[in-house]
């Protein structure tokens, strides 16, 4: 069971990149703009290419490579003993999140911006979690 919620992951983590995290306006009354993970890298690496190579690092790369390594862990093609890098992959992903929620307090705090948190941003959050929950319940007995 754990296999198959697992590779589930390898699906929900790239619907959860493109998925609206929030939506930001500077006056309600024009609309609002939906951001999720690549519109929000690509504007990054347009103007902050070193935060944007960070958070690059932290949405895409670190979840891909636990959720890889943890489905080849599951089928037996990787060895137990990488799990502690695995959950190492996990803590950095949850540090996106961190960054995302700090980003939103901030910029509520600037007064003339509006900011609404999106279903993307608990998809990704969610997928995230599992993928941590997965890592423990992989841990092998001694």
């Amino acid at each position: 069971m754990i296999r198959w919620l697992h590779l589930a992951l390898l699906v929900l983590f790239p619907i959860a990149w493109f998925a609206p995290l929030l939506r930001a306006a500077i006056l309600p009354i024009f609309g609002m703009d939906e951001i999720s993970v690549i519109t929000g890298l690509q504007a990054l690496w347009e103007s902050d290419e070193a935060l944007a190579l960070v958070v690059t690092f932290l949405a895409i790369f670190a979840p891909s490579a636990k959720t890889l390594g943890l489905a080849l862990l599951h089928w037996n093609l990787l060895s137990p003993k990488l799990l502690p890098a695995l959950e190492v992959f996990g803590k950095l992903a949850m540090a996106d999140v961190f960054l995302i929620a700090l980003y939103i307090v901030i910029v509520k705090g600037a007064g003339y911006v509006t900011i609404e948190t999106a279903w993307g941003l608990y998809l990704f959050t969610g997928c995230i979690l599992a993928s941590i929950l997965i890592s423990w319940r992989s841990k092998p007995v001694a």
